[in-house]
């Protein structure tokens, strides 16, 4: 499963400059073309944010990567003064 998320996120941000690109260098007289590019630049960005969140996530639970340093939120026994 996690090969097919790889590439997946690699398919999703070759769209998303492609058509990004596509989208900044129209002409502007094209609205519809420039409309379409921006909406699949910005479905390639959804998907290769959510398939490269995934895949970290993932590196972390199996080991391969060590997890980020995170605040320990655990509550002492220790009174305040």
């Amino acid at each position: 499963m996690a090969k097919l998320i790889a590439i997946l996120n690699v398919i999703a941000w070759s769209g998303f400059w492609a058509f990004g690109y596509l989208a900044l260098s129209a002409d502007a007289g094209h609205t519809g073309h420039v409309t379409v590019a921006v909406i699949l630049a910005a479905i390639g960005a959804g998907l290769g944010l959510f398939a490269y969140l995934w895949l970290v996530r993932h590196s972390e639970r199996t080991g391969y990567a060590t997890p980020a340093n995170r605040a320990d939120h655990t509550i002492e026994d220790e009174e305040t003064v």
